[in-house]
């Protein structure tokens, strides 16, 4: 679900609902560790709760979070509900 490797989380699941409670807290661990870049290469698909888990991550790391790998359908939400602002979100 979640590797921590030099600072870095990497997700290799969807960031959809059903995954997002345990995303949300498996990374504040890492976030609380210092880790503060987020690989998003690995994801496959991602709806509005994905966008959610981010946005507490962001809170979580003080808004020093990096997203990597972002799916273009993560960048379209964030554009949709006016938040691209607020994350730094670099594509693929």
């Amino acid at each position: 679900m979640i590797e921590c490797a030099e600072g870095r989380l990497k997700i290799s699941v969807p960031m959809v609902m059903d995954h997002a409670r345990k995303l949300l807290e498996a990374g504040r661990e890492y976030l609380e560790a210092g880790a503060l870049t987020i690989d998003l290469a690995g994801v496959t698909e991602v709806d509005s709760s994905g966008l959610a888990v981010l946005l507490e991550w962001q809170r979580a790391a003080r808004g020093r979070l990096a997203v990597t790998g972002a799916p273009e359908g993560l960048t379209a939400l964030a554009r949709l509900y006016n938040l691209d602002g607020l994350l730094d979100l670099s594509p693929r």
